[in-house]
């Protein structure tokens, strides 16, 4: 069993915030490496948090022999070329969401993991709330019968200020937008607790906030990106959902509040999960629902309480708890071939943006 695990960290955006924090937070971890496309970046995250290394250029990260494990948390443009150099170099890794472009990317990725003999997952940290986790064993154990539908709601306020400045969120090319970065985890969480793969999408992209300003120009540029997204989804029949259809709604400029809700009604009950893994039943010829006593997630100190970092954390310990015991997997994180099937459910839906009209996948 190795004594340490070393993490080298691409990116300084989300790693910042949340990932470097929680690894550091565990006694048998060294956050060896930091690289940023930007030194400055990463020099001003490796001081803040006392990392040994930084760079402005992620090669140097992933080539160092003191790391085991390769976070990549850039934009997806990014993802393919630097997961398949960390692989080339015998490198754990935990990739961000969405995992590429596109399928065509995912499945290299997808390939070159196959016959590597090393830990390949994709940071779908959700899954990792207590409450989804009780969720999905109350699924498995037939609690609310077959699933007939399901609901995911997310919504959040802050892209609404049209004076947050142009970046890549705001640029299809480089893989921005609220489809790839929530409806990559509606998608995720939908296929998980039903046990079902998707078989056809309807979707409808909106961009309400039609230009940003660049900081570098100071002039107005267009946002090629959405801000909203729904969907419609069937999926292929499963043991616990054998004909289910459901309904996704991602907003990142409604008020007033934060919401991050999945909703499974079965034809004997519904299971309702809040973003922080808050648990409630709805049970037949009751009119309201009925909370579950859990534990509730510890989060990453410091951050806010929007369920990303309360997940991250415990996912973090299962990365590490594996990569210490020589294991290539860890029990319920999402592996590159998930990412694969989120891919192909992401690329449908732009398909179906573009064209008007219902994609069969």
């Amino acid at each position: 069993m190795k004594k340490k695990i070393r993490i080298g960290i691409i990116g300084t955006g989300f790693a910042k915030t949340v990932q470097i924090p929680a690894f550091q937070s565990f006694s048998d971890v060294e956050v060896a490496s930091v690289a940023s496309g930007r030194a400055e970046n990463a020099e001003k995250v490796a001081r803040e948090f006392n990392i040994p290394h930084y760079t402005g250029d992620w090669r140097e990260t992933i080539e160092r022999d003191d790391v085991d494990l390769i976070c990549i948390t850039t934009p997806p443009v990014f993802h393919k070329e630097m997961t398949l150099f960390a692989l080339e170099n015998n490198k754990h890794v935990l990739c961000e969401k969405p995992m590429a472009m596109s399928a065509a990317e995912a499945l290299e990725m997808c390939e070159a993991a196959k016959n590597s003999n090393l830990l390949c997952l994709i940071d779908h940290e959700l899954r990792f709330l207590n409450g989804r986790k009780r969720a999905f064993e109350m699924i498995r154990a037939g609690e609310i019968g077959a699933i007939r539908h399901a609901k995911y709601n997310f919504r959040a306020p802050h892209r609404g200020d049209e004076s947050l400045p142009w970046s890549w969120w705001s640029d299809v090319e480089k893989g921005g937008g609220a489809l790839g970065a929530i409806g990559s985890h509606a998608i995720d969480t939908l296929r998980w607790l039903t046990g079902a793969e998707i078989s056809g999408v309807f979707c409808q992209l909106q961009s309400h906030v039609k230009e940003r300003r660049d900081e570098s120009t100071g002039e107005m540029r267009q946002v090629s990106t959405d801000d909203e997204s729904n969907l419609i989804l069937r999926f292929e029949s499963s043991e616990f959902a054998p004909d289910a259809t459901a309904n996704v709604s991602i907003s990142m400029v409604e008020y007033p509040s934060y919401q991050n809700r999945v909703e499974l009604f079965g034809t004997k009950g519904a299971i309702r999960v809040e973003y922080d893994g808050e648990l409630f039943v709805g049970e037949p010829g009751e009119e309201n629902w009925r909370k579950i006593d859990i534990e509730l997630n510890q989060g990453v100190e410091g951050a806010r309480a929007t369920g990303w970092n309360n997940g991250f954390l415990a996912f973090a310990g299962e990365i590490v708890k594996a990569l210490k015991e020589g294991k290539t997997e860890v029990e319920n994180g999402a592996t590159f071939e998930d990412g694969y099937k989120i891919q192909l459910a992401l690329d449908a839906a732009r398909q179906s943006n573009e064209n008007g009209c219902a994609v069969k996948i």
